[in-house]
């Protein structure tokens, strides 16, 4: 029996349910998937014009040559193409799957964000440039067994330079594995740099971790990556793309799935960035969608870190500092749950001392003994109160009776082994 052609699905899906049992019925997904392949994302008005009439409308609207003009021309010539049942016998092969807004595991929460950002007081917004624009994806292309809500649910973004120091890389390696460690999932975008050396150490600690591409699902790209991917995918984590299975890495489209990044995340860390950036654009996006941004400092001699030092100087990004992964759960969990553990600060044994106390050592010689007398002329206090100090601080280890005065107490010797 043949497959059914793309006008005998969208038939079948006009007067019926979206979803049945939480799933997106054949011709909502067959459509989705042809509006993946024909129309670039990021047109605010495509976007409006696609949720306001739906998917099955769209596709048959846009194949008759009915469409407004302008989602004409953003689809143009690949109107009349049909490869979505291709693509989705294509993903399939590869382990990759369609997730559409009708599936129950569509990320809808973090998601909204971007629809928030694409709707203004009056109900509408101007198209902006589309590989910045804030619009909601139609579908989603994510290959790996996890559930992609789930998998999105408590994540963090952890992006950066692509030409990283070893200092970013290491950075980033390190917040990746102590993020995962403490059950959050890294999303990131694949690339060289702080991106792989993210994911690596979420992979390290035996986290799940989330690539957005710029390509198919089933392309590795960087090439040199793909040993990574295949972890990903293997370790519970999945790769993600607005883009269907076979597309090619087109330089726009990186700028693009950058929104994707910020948004389905709670937070976006940045690690490493130039002072023109794809990680300093993603953290501008995030801050646009009402999420955390986390900015780790360079040294000032660094190229890597000018993005970021301008995002934490910029008042209006409101980024925060952050040194370790703690403090970013912390910025991103729960109020009042996340909270990091100040830094630890060594005691030391003059900390508790009165001012009486520090002055009265402070004048005390570190060879010669003298005496309480003359301790308390050189500390400006009266011979007792340096008779009543002087006892404690001999208790602390602080300062040693000679015989015949006191002095500085010797620092203890390091014991040598053998």
């Amino acid at each position: 029996m043949s497959a059914p052609s793309l006008e005998e699905d969208l038939e079948d899906a006009r007067d019926g349910p979206a979803a049945v049992d939480g799933v997106g019925v054949p011709g909502i997904r067959r459509a989705r998937a042809w509006l993946t392949r024909a129309a670039e994302p990021g047109s605010v008005g495509f976007w409006r014009w696609v949720d306001d009439v739906g998917p099955v409308t769209a596709v048959r609207a846009l194949r008759a040559g009915t469409a407004p003009d302008g989602a004409r021309a953003l689809v143009g010539a690949r109107a009349a193409e049909d490869t979505s049942l291709a693509d989705l016998r294509r993903a399939e092969r590869c382990g990759a799957r369609l997730v559409l807004p009708e599936d129950d595991e569509w990320p809808a929460l973090p998601l909204h964000s971007l629809t928030l950002a694409v709707v203004g007081r009056d109900g509408d917004v101007e198209q902006t440039d589309r590989t910045t624009a804030l619009v909601p994806p139609v579908a989603l292309w994510v290959r790996g067994t996890a559930r992609l809500d789930e998998a999105v649910d408590r994540s963090v973004a952890v992006v950066g330079s692509r030409a990283s120091t070893a200092y970013g890389e290491h950075v980033a390696g390190e917040f990746g594995h102590e993020l995962g460690e403490r059950g959050w999932t890294v999303v990131s975008g694949g690339a060289y740099g702080v991106d792989v050396a993210a994911h690596r150490g979420a992979l390290a600690a035996g986290a799940p971790t989330v690539a957005v591409l710029a390509c198919g699902v089933d392309r590795a790209y960087p090439a040199a990556h793909s040993t990574v991917f295949s972890r990903i995918v293997d370790s519970g984590g999945l790769l993600v793309s607005e883009w269907p299975p076979g597309a090619a890495p087109h330089r726009h489209r990186f700028l693009v799935r950058n929104r994707i990044i910020a948004g389905l995340t709670r937070g976006t860390v940045v690690v490493e960035a130039a002072a023109r950036s794809g990680a300093q654009a993603t953290a501008r996006r995030a801050q646009r969608l009402g999420k955390a941004v986390l900015v780790v400092p360079g040294p000032v001699t660094s190229a890597m870190s000018v993005g970021c030092h301008d995002l934490l100087r910029d008042e209006d990004v409101g980024a925060r500092l952050v040194s370790n992964a703690a403090q970013v759960v912390e910025a991103v969990g729960g109020l009042g749950i996340d909270l990091a553990e100040p830094p630890e600060r060594p005691a030391k044994a003059r900390d508790g001392l009165t001012d009486l106390a520090r002055r009265v050592l402070d004048a005390c010689p570190v060879r010669i003994g003298v005496s309480a007398e003359r301790l308390a002329a050189v500390a400006g206090c009266d011979p007792l109160e340096a008779v009543r100090v002087l006892p404690g601080l001999e208790v602390g280890g602080l300062v040693q009776w000679t015989g015949t005065g006191w002095r500085l107490a010797p620092p203890p010797t390091r014991r040598r082994d053998g």
